[in-house]
C-alpha cells in the first residue's frame, strides 16, 4: 500500500526544462548545437559516470552558483562566437519555468487523503517559488541544502526519514530516468514523468484514488 509520494520540482511541477532552455537560447542568442554538446557531456558525467563533475558539486551546494555560471559561460558560445554573460546565467536559463496547476491540484488531493508528500529536488543554486508549499508538502528536501543529490541513495533515505516511511510504502516521481532507477533500488515505485496527464493516470492507479479535477 502506497502511503507516501516523493516528487521532483523542475520539469515535473513546472513546464519542461527543454521549453525553458529554448526560450533562454533564443533570448541570449546561444549557439544551440554547441550548447547541447556541452550539456550532454555534463549531464552524462552527472548521471551516468563514476567521476565527480561540476554538476555534482553544484547540486550538493559545494560550488556556488556564481562559480558555476562562470564555468558554464566559458564552455558556451553565442551565435556571434563569444561567451554569454556569466552573471545571472542560471536565472535566465530557468526563467521560462511555469507552474503546472494540474500537478499542484493533484498534490493537494493526495495530501487531503492522508498520504505523506515530500519534495525531492536537485537544485542548481536556483530560487524556488515556495508559496503554498506548506499546504502540499510534509517535507522539503533540496539537494544544495542537505549536501546530497539524486541519484545518490542517501538523499532518498534522508527524504524517507523525513516522512517516516519505508521505501516500499512510497512512490517517487521524476523526469530523469537515472533518479527513478535509484529510487526503485530502495524499494520505491517509480513514475517517469513526461506530462501531467500520464503521471496523474499512473498515480491514480497506484493509489487507487481519483486525482483529476473538472
Amino acid at each position: 500500500m502506497i502511503t507516501g509520494v516523493l516528487i521532483d520540482w523542475g520539469g515535473v511541477l513546472t513546464t519542461s526544462l527543454s521549453v525553458s532552455i529554448g526560450k533562454w537560447i533564443a533570448a541570449d542568442r546561444i549557439d544551440d548545437a554547441h550548447y547541447r554538446a556541452v550539456m550532454r557531456e555534463l549531464i552524462d558525467q552527472a548521471y551516468g559516470g563514476d567521476q565527480e563533475s561540476v554538476v555534482h558539486a553544484l547540486e550538493r551546494g559545494e560550488l556556488d552558483g556564481a562559480a558555476f555560471e562562470r564555468d558554464l559561460a566559458a564552455r558556451l558560445r553565442t551565435v556571434d562566437g563569444v561567451s554569454p554573460e556569466a552573471e545571472g546565467l542560471l536565472e535566465r536559463m530557468f526563467a521560462g519555468f511555469e507552474r503546472v496547476d494540474a500537478m499542484y491540484d493533484m498534490l493537494h488531493d493526495v495530501k487531503r487523503n492522508g498520504i505523506k508528500t515530500c519534495l525531492l529536488s536537485n537544485s542548481w543554486s536556483n530560487v524556488y517559488p515556495r508559496d503554498g508549499w506548506d499546504e502540499i508538502f510534509d517535507a522539503i528536501v533540496i539537494s544544495g541544502e542537505v549536501g546530497m543529490r539524486k541519484p545518490e541513495p542517501r538523499i532518498f533515505e534522508h527524504a524517507l526519514g523525513r516522512v517516516g516511511l519505508p521505501g516500499e510504502a512510497c512512490v517517487f516521481i521524476d523526469d530523469i530516468e537515472a533518479n527513478i532507477v535509484a529510487a526503485r533500488g530502495l524499494g520505491m515505485a517509480g513514475i517517469h514523468h513526461r506530462d501531467a496527464d500520464s503521471t496523474i493516470t499512473e498515480l491514480e492507479s497506484l493509489l487507487q484514488l481519483p486525482l483529476r479535477r473538472a
